[in-house]
């Protein structure tokens, strides 16, 4: 096995394996993966990729990448075709990844969260000092589960999403994941700027689908733009949608506007002719787990996520 920098090699070396990853994204998670794909084939072009790929007998047998935000770096993917031992070039490419990344004297931490399409990451993230979070991957049939939709409570406005809202929404955000364990997690959540990059890069980027405005929804008193609760939504592959932010105000929780706001997006996609809805969610976190189960979705796989503070 070789291991090279990614920015030492070219998209007509990585394309086959890029291909085979978006098979797996479409088959076992029915997302097309291939936007993103596309935002990292542009990377590699510019040499301007961080990261590494793994050569067996000349053919790329996996790759991994990060991003940096300031202080944090962010392990944006690993993949390993199940061609090859995925397991040994998985533990691999972290190793020589991370060893890079903590050669950098600003970085202070590393998340990650890792779809499963590189082999077993667990012992080797924690063998690194990683503490490890579950994270499910759950998906609703649109077609087989048509609830009556919760009704608001009293005085409550339900608006579709307006990019008037970015701000509040980020206040929302930061306010309904204080002491929360996907604080934890994703450090976005802790400032309200940080939600406000979080809201950007789910709503104006190809990441997480393209944003489906017409089926997000905000929750707000009349007369004022403090939101309530909020669910996001974008299209992750032709009639699949996703959801990529669905919180509500603490004070305001329990009483069922989150299941309100998530049957109301549900509806919103029938009618637009969706066919499924997935979102992921924190295992620890039972009460939301919970509640999308008693909306009918169901676990298709889990995967692990990794924060490692210095």
């Amino acid at each position: 096995m070789n291991i090279l920098d990614l920015r030492q090699t070219s998209v007509r070396q990585l394309e086959p394996l890029l291909e085979e990853e978006a098979r797996h994204w479409h088959d076992e998670l029915h997302w097309d993966y291939r936007g993103a794909l596309d935002l990292i084939k542009r990377f590699l072009e510019a040499h301007a990729l961080c990261g590494c790929v793994a050569f067996e007998n000349g053919s790329a047998a996996g790759y991994s990448f990060y991003v940096l935000e300031e202080q944090k770096g962010l392990i944006g993917g690993l993949y390993v075709s199940p061609r090859f031992p995925q397991a040994d070039i998985g533990r691999r490419l972290l190793e020589e990844m991370l060893s890079s990344m903590r050669a950098l004297p600003q970085l202070s931490r590393i998340e990650a969260q890792l779809m499963p399409f590189g082999g077993p990451v667990d012992n080797p993230l924690r063998e690194q000092g990683f503490k490890l979070y579950t994270r499910q991957f759950m998906l609703l049939d649109l077609q087989k589960n048509d609830e009556p939709r919760a009704g608001a409570s009293a005085g409550m406005r339900l608006d579709r999403w307006n990019d008037r809202f970015f701000e509040p929404c980020a206040k929302l955000i930061y306010l309904s994941y204080a002491n929360h364990v996907d604080g934890e997690i994703n450090d976005q959540y802790r400032s309200r700027a940080g939600a406000l990059r979080f809201l950007k890069n789910i709503i104006l980027l190809p990441g997480c689908g393209q944003f489906v405005p017409g089926a997000s929804f905000v929750l707000r008193q009349p007369g004022s733009d403090d939101l309530i609760g909020a669910v996001l939504t974008s299209e992750v592959s032709p009639g699949v949608g996703h959801t990529t932010q669905i919180c509500v105000l603490p004070g305001y929780q329990g009483h069922g506007l989150g299941r309100m706001l998530m049957q109301t997006s549900a509806e919103t996609l029938r009618a637009l002719k969706f066919r499924e809805l997935t979102l992921t969610v924190t295992s620890q976190n039972r009460s939301a787990v919970q509640l999308y189960e008693n909306l009918h979705f169901t676990t298709i796989r889990s995967f692990t996520a990794g924060v490692w503070p210095r």
